[in-house]
């Protein structure tokens, strides 16, 4: 990747939605030369897709809480699938150090978020559970 594809990678995770023109007229290159990154970067993987990020509004409707897992040796693939089942379950990291899993979860209220903890720590397999509640978001960079 060079400076121009990370600039349309910048101008795009500001505006997905921004159309090749307008991403050409930023950045000061030719339509063509936009369309070839674009295709570049979709074949390489580098982009796998485009999406809509949530304002403020919307995801001040739903509670969100990461959870740190710590594991049995040799569950990993059974806990990951039946936590796979929960639509609150919105990512599922493996981490290093302390803990083995990092999920974040969404609920639409605090019952429903109580509910799927006590539904998580349950798993056989899991040998202990940490919730933390976010309260609010000082700066998301995330792309």
């Amino acid at each position: 990747m060079d400076e121009l594809d990370r600039s349309i990678i910048g101008q795009l995770s500001n505006d997905a939605r921004m159309s090749v023109a307008v991403l050409a007229r930023r950045l000061k290159v030719a339509r063509s030369t936009i369309q070839a990154r674009l295709e570049r970067l979709e074949t390489s993987g580098i982009i796998a897709g485009y999406t809509l990020r949530l304002g403020d509004t919307a995801r001040h409707t739903r509670i969100r809480a990461t959870v740190l897992v710590n594991i049995e040796p040799r569950a990993q693939a059974a806990i990951l699938s039946r936590l796979k089942i929960f639509p609150e379950v919105e990512r599922i990291h493996t981490t290093s150090g302390r803990v083995d899993l990092l999920l974040q979860l969404a609920a639409q209220s605090t019952s429903q978020l109580d509910d799927v903890l006590d539904k998580i720590g349950g798993l056989e397999g899991i040998k202990s559970s940490e919730s933390l509640i976010h309260l609010s978001t000082k700066m998301d960079r995330a792309v």
